[in-house]
């Protein structure tokens, strides 16, 4: 069984938990999922099986959505509902959807961003959370992220000296949602956290794709091939004799891939029968393309 599986991973479970379910239904150790989501967050979660696992490092994906809820009025240890109180100011200003928009147009763009202390980040080969668990505060490495979209997406609720609303957003890969509902409180003058998180794509991969637990217990789902995991990437096709090279691990001559391939990663398939051989990537230093992973 090889191929890529759409996962909607459920709540309470880690993506390790997911793998290692997965490994049991179908029967197969060769598994591996394409980036963690948090226990408490559901949503898309490619996992790769048998051969597809080689695509791992190549299916994390570049830009991703969620759906998600900030609560403002007090801050936690986590930036999410599961941490301990950390700060809280009861919300007095009731704030209108033109100020609360305002602020979410405002966030759009590159910024930098500060990994939370519970995060797998890892500072000197150590995730952040173990730090964090043991009581330890470090020096976070600040990231570069970029909102492409950030909208509300419901209407504002004031209630119990809190505001909560959910909004849509659409980020950059490495982008901490947490992070973006502890920013919104910020520039509203308050303490927050996000209080619900779904993933609705990783890349091309959307939640109406992907398949439950149950599905695959009743044997109802299917796997993408690799070549249809890899659709988004560059591809070229080469003759017999050009395939005879990749499967020796021969370096490619520039002239040997038509057209030229030098702005990154592509896709390398056999014009015989279509198949997918290996990813290539140009190299300046040995002037000439390069295998990546074999895929044959």
């Amino acid at each position: 069984m090889n191929g890529v599986l759409l996962l909607n991973k459920p709540r309470g479970m880690t993506s390790h938990d997911c793998v290692m379910k997965i490994r049991r239904l179908l029967g197969t150790k060769k598994v591996g999922h394409t980036g963690t989501l948090d226990p408490d967050v559901d949503g898309v979660l490619p996992i790769c099986v048998g051969s597809a696992t080689k695509l791992v490092q190549f299916l994390t994906a570049e830009t991703k959505e969620y759906i998600g809820e900030v609560t403002i009025g007090y801050s936690t240890t986590t930036e999410d509902a599961t941490g301990a109180l950390l700060e809280r100011l009861p919300v007095s200003a009731t704030f209108s959807s033109e100020q609360i928009d305002s602020v979410l147009r405002e966030m759009i763009g590159t910024s930098e961003q500060v990994p939370p202390m519970y995060s797998a980040v890892k500072v000197d080969g150590k995730k952040l959370y173990e730090y964090a668990r043991a009581g330890l505060e470090v020096e976070r490495p600040q990231r570069v992220v970029t909102i492409f979209k950030l909208e509300r997406i419901s209407e504002i609720i004031h209630t119990d000296e809190l505001v909560k609303f959910r909004f849509k957003v659409h980020g950059s890969k490495g982008i901490f949602i947490r992070t973006v509902a502890v920013t919104i409180g910020e520039k509203l003058g308050y303490p927050a956290h996000m209080s619900d998180l779904t993933r609705i794509a990783s890349g091309n991969f959307k939640l109406t794709d992907c398949v439950t637990f149950k599905d695959i217990e009743k044997d109802d789902f299917d796997l993408l091939t690799i070549d249809v995991a890899l659709a988004d990437f560059p591809t070229v096709k080469v003759d017999t004799w050009i395939e005879k090279l990749i499967r020796n691990g021969v370096k490619l001559r520039e002239e040997q891939i038509s057209p030229p391939m030098k702005d990154g990663k592509f896709l390398i398939k056999s014009a015989q029968d279509g198949s997918p051989l290996s990813i290539h990537e140009w190299s300046e230093e040995r002037q000439g393309y390069i295998s990546v992973r074999g895929l044959f």
